[in-house]
């Protein structure tokens, strides 16, 4: 850490100490609301998303050889290759705009371009097949729809706007990305390592299963063996990592592990309390900015209240599929159908922990592009349909 960040860090906390009024009943209650959001995240989101997605980069950055990723998401691979598969992977794992980021910095360690690798990263918590069809059934298909393919403009058109932007900056990483390529012998057949890496992602992709709001049916018939299933996809990485890999390989990865979750874990943590300080778990009016005040500022569908939606869903944190009950209770209490789809577009992708992270990968400049096209395209969307179905 800089000396500077230390010193803005140690009179930070110095002035909090001297200024925050602790009596406040207000206060008091958000700071205990920070800590219960902080605890209800480590519960339910570090051990079965955080750490799966963690040992996942791991293999990225170790097994993972950099052509494959220059091949499919490098700044000079053919756009609808890059963008078609940066797409797919969102769709595949049902993961929270925190759980992409161990996954988002391993392909970008590795010299995945800018456009790819941010449309990956929007997509991953926002193209999620099961939210899109539970938005359907809840809130109605035209929501769901409308959430489908606005989630998969905003991942190709965000990508886009990004690798033009930043195209110099593209150019040289590829450059720099060819001139320090070796050439890496590989113990493992191409099979062995999709099977090692569809293990990996099955294992996160059963392990954050959520408990449907349906008591029966598919949905929650996965849930109920889903244990059952990880513990199987367990034995099976535990047989593999035995069998094909030595023991250098194995202290490589864990320590790739271990440097992603130092680099991310403390981040997210800090994002997380502040987040429920200010907002409150979601569902939850005890923060320091009273819910009232946000949904009386979202109803109908002016360019104020799409704008607000989708600021506010840019800064809360959602857990996968949590959205849409929130949802549910927000267009009760008279929220317009606009900022509605804004707030979808735009709350599941990105957070304020979210955003924290990203920055430490890609500095200010490009986070605050990267944040500003998100909350710009949620606002047209939602104003547009909005004006299509004002409900």
């Amino acid at each position: 850490m800089k000396e500077w960040h230390k010193l803005t860090l140690i009179v930070a906390v110095f002035l909090s100490a001297y200024f925050v009024p602790f009596n406040n009943p207000v206060v008091q209650v958000s700071i205990l609301e920070a800590f219960h959001m902080l605890q209800e995240y480590a519960r339910e989101h570090v051990l079965y998303c955080l750490i799966p997605a963690f040992f996942i980069a791991g293999a990225i950055a170790n097994f993972v050889s950099q052509g494959a990723v220059l091949k499919y998401f490098g700044g000079g691979a053919p756009k609808y290759l890059a963008y078609t598969v940066a797409s797919v992977s969102g769709s595949i794992l049902a993961v929270c705009s925190c759980t992409v980021l161990p996954l988002f910095a391993g392909i970008w360690k590795k010299g995945a371009g800018i456009g790819p690798a941010t449309a990956f990263l929007y997509s991953g918590p926002a193209i999620n097949i099961l939210a899109i069809i539970l938005t359907a059934r809840v809130l109605g298909w035209q929501l769901g729809l409308a959430r489908a393919i606005g989630a998969v403009l905003f991942a190709i058109v965000i990508g886009l706007i990004m690798a033009f932007i930043y195209r110099r900056e593209d150019e040289e990483k590829v450059k720099a990305s060819m001139g320090q390529m070796v050439d890496q012998e590989e113990r493992r057949s191409p099979t062995q390592n999709l099977i090692y890496f569809v293990v990996l992602v099955l294992i996160l992709v059963f392990a954050a299963w959520g408990r449907p709001q349906e008591a029966t049916g598919f949905w929650n018939f996965v849930f109920g063996i889903k244990w059952y299933v990880v513990i199987i996809l367990l034995g099976i990485l535990a047989f593999m990592l035995a069998r094909w890999f030595e023991s250098y390989e194995r202290t490589s990865w864990v320590e790739s592990t271990w440097n992603f979750a130092q680099q991310i874990l403390p981040l997210l943590f800090g994002g997380v309390l502040v987040a429920g300080l200010l907002m409150g778990r979601p569902g939850v009016d005890a923060g320091l900015i009273p819910s009232h005040i946000i949904e009386t500022a979202v109803g109908g569908n002016s360019l104020q209240a799409n704008l607000l939606a989708s600021v506010v869903g840019a800064f809360m944190y959602f857990a996968t599929l949590t959205e849409i009950p929130i949802m549910q209770g927000l267009l009760g209490l008279g929220m317009g159908q606009g900022p509605a789809l804004a707030l979808l577009l735009a709350g599941p992708a990105l957070s304020l922990p979210n955003m924290l992270v990203i920055r430490s990968i890609l500095g200010t400049q490009k986070t605050l592009v990267f944040v500003v096209l998100v909350v710009i395209m949620a606002t047209l969307s939602g104003m547009l349909y909005g004006a299509l179905f004002p409900g």
